[in-house]
């Protein structure tokens, strides 16, 4: 996946402003680019999971179709874990083509990573920052 370096500023400065719980949102895009970061409203915000909030999901679902983009990643912050996915961010994984993009905050610093998690487990998605 390709993510624009202005979107991932603003992704991490979310994941930032989540804290000390998890923050979520979505990404829209064509041909594995992302073009539009979409902030999402946890339904119960928590430091340990994250949860869209339903009717949120479905206005940015709509917003991302009617702009003729797909869904083409799904972004939540780890608050002090690692950017992998936790066991419950693997039995929540709904989205098998989507890229799954994770910001670990442990530390202080702002780690992106994406992984594809599907049937077949968790494979570890290369991003570039353009």
């Amino acid at each position: 996946m390709v993510i624009p370096a202005a979107m991932r500023d603003q992704i991490v400065a979310h994941a930032r402003a989540g804290l000390p719980n998890e923050a979520c949102g979505l990404i829209g895009g064509r041909d594995g680019r992302a073009e539009r970061f979409y902030p999402a409203q946890p339904d119960e915000p928590s430091p340990y999971y994250y949860r869209i909030e339903s009717r949120d999901q479905i206005r940015i679902m709509n917003e991302i179709d009617e702009a003729g983009l797909d869904l083409i990643g799904i972004y939540h912050s780890h608050v002090s874990s690692p950017a992998y996915p936790s066991r419950t961010d693997s039995e929540q994984a709904f989205w098998p083509d989507a890229v799954y993009l994770i910001v670990s905050l442990a530390g202080g610093g702002a780690d992106l990573k994406g992984y594809l998690i599907g049937e077949s487990g968790i494979t570890e998605e290369p991003i570039e920052i353009a």
